[in-house]
C-alpha cells in the first residue's frame, strides 16, 4: 500500500483560502491539512494516519516557494510526530504549469498578453529569504522577454518593490492600461490587500483570480508525490 498523501498549506483566516484549496485538492484524494490558521492542522493528520495503522506519508507543500515555511517550519512539525516515517515533497514551486495558470488567469480576467501598452503587476506574498523573491523576478522577466506588455513584480509583505511603486514603475515604462497577475495559491487578506492597492493606483485596473482550483495543479501535486515516494524507495 502506497503511503498516504498529504497536502499540506499555510492556512488563512480567511474561510475562502481553505475552502478554495479543499477544492483543488479534492479530485485527487488526498488529505487536506494546515501549517496555521486554519484546520486541520498538519500534527493532526499525520497523528491521525499513525493511530489509523500508518506507518508512512508523503506530505506535499502546496507552497509557491522555498521560504521560511518550507525551510524550516514544515519540517519542524514533522518532527512532532516521530513514530511516523513522513517524506517531504519539494514544494510547488516557479513550475512552468503554474505559470500557465496564472497566465491563463490574467487572459480571463480581460488582459491582453500582446497589449504593449499593458502594464503588468506580478503580484506575490514576498519574503525575507531573498532567493523566494528572486524567483517572481525571474518568472517576470521571463514574462517580459516573451510578450510585449510590461511587467513589475510586487509583494504584499516583507520585500520591494510594493503595488503602488510597481505601478509608479510600470507607468514610467510607458503603460496605460494596468492588470494585476496572482502569484497565490488561493484568495486570502494578502490578495485583497494587493487588490486594494492596485484599485488605488488604477481604478480600472485588471485583476486575476489566484491560481487554484485548477486541475494542472493537482497534476503538480501527484508528480511531486511520485517523485517523493521514488526517493524514499
Amino acid at each position: 500500500m502506497n503511503a498516504p498523501l498529504v497536502v499540506v498549506a499555510h492556512g488563512s483566516r480567511d474561510p475562502r483560502s481553505a475552502a478554495t484549496i479543499r477544492a483543488l485538492v479534492e479530485p485527487i484524494g488526498a488529505q487536506v491539512s494546515f501549517l496555521d490558521l486554519s484546520e486541520p492542522l498538519l500534527t493532526d493528520v499525520l497523528r491521525d494516519l499513525y493511530a489509523q495503522g500508518h506507518r508512512s506519508a508523503v506530505v506535499v507543500p502546496l507552497l509557491l516557494g522555498r521560504a521560511y515555511h518550507a525551510r524550516v517550519d514544515l519540517p519542524t512539525l514533522v518532527r512532532e510526530v516521530p513514530r511516523l516515517r513522513v517524506s517531504i515533497a519539494d514544494v510547488l514551486g516557479v513550475d512552468p504549469g503554474l505559470e500557465s495558470v496564472a497566465l491563463d488567469r490574467l487572459v480571463s480576467a480581460g488582459a491582453s498578453l500582446e497589449d504593449p501598452s499593458l502594464g503588468v503587476v506580478l503580484s506575490a506574498v514576498g519574503s525575507s529569504h531573498a532567493p523566494a523573491n528572486e524567483a517572481v523576478v525571474r518568472l517576470a522577466r521571463r514574462w517580459n522577454a516573451r510578450y510585449p506588455m510590461r511587467v513589475v513584480p510586487a509583494f504584499a509583505s516583507a520585500t520591494k518593490p510594493d503595488v503602488p511603486a510597481a505601478m509608479a514603475r510600470l507607468r514610467a515604462l510607458g503603460a496605460r492600461r494596468f492588470a494585476v497577475a496572482s502569484w497565490f495559491l488561493a484568495p486570502g487578506l494578502l490578495p485583497d490587500r494587493i487588490a486594494r492597492l492596485a484599485r488605488e493606483a488604477s481604478p480600472d485596473v485588471v485583476l486575476a483570480d489566484s491560481l487554484a482550483p485548477d486541475p494542472r495543479i493537482g497534476e503538480l501535486v501527484l508528480a511531486r508525490y511520485s517523485t517523493a515516494l521514488e526517493r524514499a524507495a
